[in-house]
Parts: structure tokens; C-alpha cells; sequence
């Protein structure tokens, strides 16, 4: 192993290890819900990460949802939005997972909340739950690595070059054209100066945002100006080209806080009280890798939605990848879809890799049917647009 992947490796482990990494999901469900066409009949199996899109994809009724992580911090959130669905009333639930911030934080968690989680989530909550969601100029999303970095980004903005005035005006913008007005005259050349390229330049600030150094390396591999030119040309695709009044992916991470009108579909009163009727119900965690659940797990699944991990295991740990996509394809029911996302803008070596089917070895890339038409349709309206690929396959074995 090279002495820089050596590096950057320790210093990723050393940010993620013990720690809640997402706070909040970092992928469009508005996207998967077109992709996946969940029936009544699907079962889906997701990546946790912050468990938004897990709530999401149970609003669209299919017959279960399965949120699987290896990291039980990222299971303890969603445990805890679960348990506030069904034990608070909205008011507090907006609160809490909406602003970031409730008043008895404390207190109401032992009385309403502690009772209904698992035994780790119990003791991962009885010491930040107080820290996390107690403190009004540092609300939660300000919380865990990911908020970590959008709290420095926010201190950048406010403190070091003092453009605030001009971020605000551009959340509430009207329209794309106005959107454009703004950031070209008043954020492009002061946000993008030398101390920020040099920042986002460095692996230690991409761990912070869950980018290992596989990861950078399939950007640096496939986009021209390498990571610091692709994520100055994702930043600015959102704030010029796409617009910004429904995108609360960004506004989160720009003011600590959702709003009522740009906000992820779980926080809406309706589909608050939709899941707490019941579609929160079908929503069940697992702490262990994607590969491990499918090993252990009897009935077939429909949808497969891999996030962009699959990047993480392309080098060093392709045998791991392997294995997965054996277990996928061991557990995928007839006609099953699968969606991923990528950093770079191929994915080779999901093709490359090879499973057992039928008694015969068999490259993935020969079992699957790309939609990648839809795909790259879908990928262009991506209200978050930091993945350089998207993509939407059936496995046809």
C-alpha cells in the first residue's frame, strides 16, 4: 500500500470511527422514487446513512423497508426519528428533526423516547442527546462529522469572507435566473478563494463529508480538473442552474435548519401522521453490512438501493464487493432493481466483478439491464449533484 492511501485511510478511520458520520441523507429520494416504481408488492433494502430516506421510500407503501448499516450510530438516528413519530406530537417532531433544536431536549427523551429505542441506541442517546439537540446556534445539524464540516463552511461564509447576506438572498430567490444574479456577482469569486481549493484539496477534509480516498481517486481518474475543479462545478450547477426553493439538502447545511417549505417529506405534517398511522411500521434495522443481511435474510427482495458505497470497496476491498453482489444476486427476486450512486463518472468495476448464477461464473455487467437513459435524465435534475454518476439496473439472471 502506497504511504499516502496509508494516510489518508488512518485519518478517514480515526473521523468515523465512534462517530455519527450523516445527520442527514445526502442523496434525492425525489430521484429514487421515479427509479424504484415501489408497488405494494417491493421490499427495499437501503443503506441507513441518517434514515430520511428510508421514512421516505415507506410513504410510497410498499411492503417493508430494510435500513442496513454497518455503523449502529447512523441505526441509533432513525431509531430515534421512529420513536418520535410515534410517541410526540408534531409540534416537538418538527422541532427536534426540523430545526435542529428542542427546548428539554433532555428531559423529554427519558420521558417519552428512551423506552422505545434499542438497548445501544439507549446509551449512544443518554450521552448526546442533550448535546445534539439542546443548543440553539449549534442545532443538530450542525452535529456528527458531516455537520462538523457544514459548521466550518458556515464560520467560512460568516466570519472569513462575509457573504451571509448574500447566501440568505439566494435561498429565498424565485427563480434560477435571479439565482445565477446572485452568485455570480457576489459568492463565485469570494467563496472559491485560494484557502478553500486548498481545503477542499485535502483528504482530511473530504473524510469529514464520508469521501474516502477510492472515492477521490475514481474523480481524479475521471473529471478534468480533478476534485477541487469537480466540486466547484457541482456547487455551482446548484446555485446557477437548478433551483434552490426546494432543495433542503443545501438550506440545512447553510442555515442549521429546515423550513417548513423545503424540507425532506417525513418532516411535512401529513406524512407525519401517515407514518405514524402506520407506514412507520414497516420500516426494520439492521446493524450489519448489506452482505451480511441478505446472507441471513429468507424472503427475496425487489429494490436494492446501494448509495454510493459501493465506491469505498472498488480497490482494496473488491473482494468484499463480490461478495455483496453474490448475496444480491442470491436474494434478488425476479426482475429486482437496483440503483447506486458514484463519485466518479463510470462505474467499470461493478461489471467486472463476478458472481455465481446458475452453477456458472458470470460478470455482473452480464446480468444486469441498465436504464441509463432514465438514469442520466434523473441525474441531471439531482437536487444535491455532488455524485458524478447515477444508475438504474435490473437483475436479469
Amino acid at each position: 500500500m502506497a504511504p499516502l492511501d496509508w494516510f489518508s485511510g488512518r485519518v478517514f478511520n480515526f473521523v468515523h470511527r465512534n462517530n455519527l458520520v450523516y445527520n442527514t441523507c445526502w442523496e434525492d429520494p425525489r430521484l429514487d422514487r421515479v427509479a424504484l416504481k415501489v408497488s405494494p408488492q417491493d421490499s427495499i433494502v437501503v443503506i441507513t446513512s441518517a434514515g430520511c430516506n428510508s421514512l421516505d421510500y415507506a410513504l410510497t407503501e410498499p411492503k417493508a423497508v430494510y435500513a442496513v448499516d454497518l455503523n449502529p450510530r447512523q441505526n441509533a438516528l432513525l431509531e430515534l426519528k421512529l420513536a418520535g413519530l410515534r410517541h410526540l406530537e408534531y409540534e416537538d417532531f418538527w422541532r427536534m428533526f426540523g430545526e435542529g433544536y428542542l427546548a428539554g431536549a433532555g428531559r423529554i427523551y427519558r420521558q417519552k423516547l428512551r423506552g422505545a429505542i434499542s438497548p445501544f441506541a439507549q446509551k449512544y442517546w443518554d450521552h448526546k442527546v442533550r448535546k445534539f439537540f439542546s443548543n440553539r446556534r449549534c442545532p443538530f445539524y450542525f452535529r456528527g462529522t458531516s455537520g462538523g464540516f457544514a459548521r466550518m463552511v458556515n464560520l467560512y461564509i460568516d466570519k472569513m469572507i462575509r457573504i451571509r447576506p448574500y447566501v440568505s438572498a439566494i435561498l429565498e430567490a424565485e427563480t434560477v435566473a435571479e439565482q445565477r444574479s446572485i452568485y455570480e456577482a457576489h459568492l463565485r469569486d469570494r467563496f472559491w478563494s485560494k484557502p478553500m481549493r486548498f481545503a477542499i484539496n485535502r483528504d482530511t477534509t473530504l473524510s469529514l463529508v464520508g469521501v474516502p480516498r477510492a472515492q477521490r481517486r475514481q474523480v481524479e481518474r475521471d473529471y478534468p480538473g480533478g476534485i477541487v475543479k469537480f466540486v466547484q462545478d457541482c456547487v455551482e450547477a446548484v446555485f446557477a442552474e437548478l433551483p434552490l426553493k426546494d432543495n433542503y439538502f443545501w438550506r440545512v447545511y447553510l442555515t442549521g435548519r429546515y423550513s417548513p417549505t423545503c424540507c425532506p417529506e417525513y418532516l411535512k405534517p401529513e406524512n407525519f401522521q401517515r407514518l405514524r398511522d402506520g407506514l412507520a411500521d414497516r420500516v426494520h434495522i439492521a446493524t450489519n453490512s448489506v452482505q451480511g443481511f441478505l446472507e441471513n435474510h429468507a424472503e427475496p427482495i425487489t429494490r436494492f438501493v446501494l448509495l454510493d458505497h459501493m465506491d469505498w470497496l472498488s480497490d482494496r476491498f473488491y473482494r468484499l464487493l463480490e461478495a455483496e453482489w453474490q448475496a444480491i444476486v442470491n436474494c434478488a427476486a425476479p426482475g429486482a432493481r437496483v440503483l447506486w450512486r458514484s463519485g466518479g463518472l463510470r462505474t467499470d468495476f461493478v461489471d467486472r466483478a463476478r458472481v455465481r448464477v446458475s452453477g456458472k461464473m458470470r460478470y455482473v455487467g452480464e446480468i444486469l439491464q441498465y436504464n441509463q437513459h432514465l438514469a442520466n435524465e434523473l441525474h441531471a435534475q439531482d437536487r444535491v449533484h455532488t455524485y458524478g454518476s447515477f444508475y438504474i439496473a435490473d437483475v436479469a439472471a
